[in-house]
């Protein structure tokens, strides 16, 4: 169906998903008249961070994704958030329908490290659709999205911090080998130490002769 038009028009925080979850408020419209049965969606999001601008404290913290700043013209790469299924309901022209994404808190995907370096501000996000239209006035006509549909939404950072606030609040994931969990658990129980935060702060400590407390100080989040 080559009328269907899409639009967001509001993302906000899930505070009842099991996992860190944006919600995405979607407007979806045929041509006055049409009835669609159903779609069958698949939503791909991207962020696009050419779009916005940085900070020195942000440039400093994004220089593992894009590389030093004089390099951004052509490091500055759209980013995959995620790519999600979506059945929309039977409409008349119009509705208005939420889409749920979850965001992982991993810092190892990039799209984590990405949010996780902006201090504030807005996040340009690119929405492209593709799919199955079920259409028609009396029986079905089985039609595909086109693939040129898309639409845009600045997603305020704040956002995106409420999600994983709610279920990590204060805190951060990093996946380790199974080799080096294991070396750390002996550590651990060695030293005698009361939590993960204990044991890292230590050899952090011990291998820089800096303390953790004056690291921070120092811009790393």
């Amino acid at each position: 169906m080559s009328a269907l038009g899409f639009g967001c028009t509001a993302v906000r925080s899930d505070p009842y998903a099991a996992v860190p979850t944006l919600v995405f408020r979607l407007r979806i419209t045929a041509a006055p008249g049409t009835r669609v049965h159903a779609l069958a969606l698949r939503c791909q999001l991207r962020i696009e961070p050419g779009r916005r601008p940085y900070g020195e404290a942000e440039g400093e913290r994004l220089a593992d994704l894009f590389g030093e700043r004089e390099r951004w013209a052509t490091t500055l790469n759209p980013i995959q958030l995620a790519t999600v299924p979506l059945m929309v309901p039977g409409f008349t022209e119009e509705t208005e329908v939420d889409l749920p994404v979850p965001c992982s808190y991993d810092l190892e995907v990039a799209s984590a490290r990405y949010f996780r370096a902006l201090d504030g501000g807005e996040v340009p996000l690119l929405l492209l659709f593709s799919g199955t239209a079920f259409s028609g006035p009396g029986g079905f006509q089985v039609t595909p999205v086109p693939w040129d549909r898309e639409a845009s939404v600045r997603m305020p950072v704040r956002v995106w911090r409420e999600a994983v606030d709610q279920h990590f609040p204060g805190c951060g994931w990093l996946r380790l080998p199974n080799d080096l969990m294991d070396a750390l658990l002996a550590y651990r129980s060695r030293r005698a130490l009361p939590s993960w935060e204990a044991t890292v702060r230590e050899l952090l400590t011990a291998a820089g002769g800096t303390a953790v407390d004056d690291i921070v100080k120092e811009g790393v989040r």
